[in-house]
């Protein structure tokens, strides 16, 4: 049974978590170990190199998209792949993420957490649910 009062709001704070991690990785891709880094990263587990910059756009685009509530729930989905993929990276370490180089449990935690967004919608205070006053009715 789901409290339809309060859902939204829980949508909305799962919402803002995943937007916020989402940004959070992309900036410390792109700010801390840099895109060469990010590359070298790739290379050393196998991963297609090409993918370091789309990956790095995607994370801080679909990260600010899933923040502000626009198309939140189609930019989860769409940045799953980039989940499976680090799934992937860090299967090798084993469960734990503070493993050594960290485990899976957290990319495998956020692919379900991202299925529960696109399912759940993006709640409260969603760009996407805003309209101008001209357009709402009388």
């Amino acid at each position: 049974m789901v409290e339809t009062r309060l859902a939204p709001w829980g949508a909305l704070a799962l919402r803002l978590a995943l937007g916020t991690m989402w940004v959070s990785h992309g900036l410390l891709k792109l700010l801390v170990y840099t895109p060469a880094g990010f590359v070298a990263y790739l290379q050393s587990v196998g991963l297609p190199t090409q993918v370091a910059v789309p990956v790095i756009l995607a994370e801080l685009v679909g990260g600010a998209a899933i923040l502000a509530g626009f198309h939140g729930r189609w930019a989860s989905l769409a940045l799953s792949p980039i989940l499976v993929g680090a799934t992937l990276a860090h299967a090798p370490n084993g469960w734990v993420f503070s493993s050594p180089n960290g485990g899976w449990e957290f990319p495998v935690f956020l692919i379900a957490a991202s299925a529960a967004h696109a399912l759940l919608g993006d709640g409260r205070l969603a760009f996407r649910a805003w309209r101008p006053l001209a357009a709402q009715p009388a």
